[in-house]
């Protein structure tokens, strides 16, 4: 109890150093592999935004520092979480099946949503404690349009070594050349399909090209690996993992299955999954793989067409 009680007071006390007024929520994730917790935020005060950007700058010289891990992002079994997960908006601009109904979903309203200033205290409250990776979702994070400022504030952040992001790539191709400017140092692009038609049948929405043109000008910028997410469902795109797993013979391409997992209200179906083992079979089978040294565990396992420029990574969401 002592050391729980601890650590409610050290909280208590970092969070007293920022005015806190009239309650606003935010969901932030802290993630480490398929391990996490939520936790909400106390509005915090406008008005001390200008003292807290000089706070945030940091000079050359520490600029790789790292800040020691605090004993409130270990848990009981002595593993430290170092990465944060922070969902900037519940919008979306698809409307893909398995995630979200056709006519989406009901929205926090505008007023209690985090603001820049907001996220970036927060975020520096934990990157001050030892969090090291934060990683930027949804909805969609790129429908925000202080995106790139976002970005900017959080990068500079001494101590945070990577700054990622999880969009469905729709709106990224233009944007993406600012907000590597801006700090974005890693990519995650969603993509179930190669084939426009299902793409347009899945998501409910024209916009393949879209996501094509982003994994494209991501790899330009000089991203690598550019890593591809795509939720396997038996009946609609199984056939294609092998497509997949070919664009990574000739771009730094990394391709994440995944399996097709239940929320509420997208008619999941057990029918419809395509389990890991019966995935890596499919890949295994029709292509030579050299099989990564050091990542032979489930839930994640990474495999690599030999001579080629990206991985293959098999990723177990639901079942072990």
């Amino acid at each position: 109890m002592r050391p729980c009680i601890s650590s409610i007071a050290k909280w208590h006390s970092r969070l007293r150093n920022f005015s806190s007024a009239n309650c606003k929520v935010a969901s932030l994730i802290l993630h480490e592999t398929s391990n996490g917790s939520n936790l909400s935020s106390s509005h915090i005060d406008r008005t001390v935004s200008k003292m807290y950007a000089t706070s945030c700058e940091k000079s050359p010289a520490d600029a790789h520092k790292d800040n020691p891990v605090s004993d409130m992002l270990s848990d009981s079994f002595g593993r430290q979480h170092t990465y944060l997960r922070i969902s900037l908006s519940e919008r979306c601009n698809l409307r893909c099946q398995y995630c979200m109904p056709a006519e989406g979903v009901e929205l926090t309203p505008t007023p209690q949503l985090l603001s820049p200033n907001e996220i970036v205290r927060l975020a520096n409250l934990f990157v001050s404690s030892g969090v090291s990776k934060i990683r930027l979702t949804g909805g969609e994070p790129t429908i925000r349009k202080d995106i790139e400022e976002i970005c900017l504030q959080l990068s500079s952040l001494s101590g945070l070594k990577t700054l990622a992001m999880t969009t469905n790539g729709i709106t990224l191709a233009n944007k993406l050349p600012r907000l590597k400017e801006c700090g974005l140092s890693l990519l995650n692009i969603s993509l179930d399909t190669l084939v426009p038609a299902k793409f347009e049948f899945m998501s409910r929405r024209k916009g393949h090209d879209r996501v094509m043109k982003a994994i494209d000008a991501a790899i330009e910028l000089g991203y690598n690996p550019v890593k591809v997410n795509c939720v396997v469902m038996r009946g609609f795109n199984d056939d294609e993992i092998c497509d997949f797993v070919e664009l990574t013979r000739e771009k730094p391409i990394n391709i994440r299955f995944i399996e097709f997992m239940p929320f509420d209200g997208n008619v999941w179906k057990v029918k419809k999954l395509v389990p890991y083992s019966e995935m890596m079979d499919i890949v295994v089978r029709l292509n030579n793989l050299q099989d990564l040294k050091g990542l032979r565990m489930i839930p994640q396992r990474q495999l690599r067409i030999l001579g080629s420029k990206g991985i293959v990574v098999q990723f177990l969401s639901l079942h072990r």
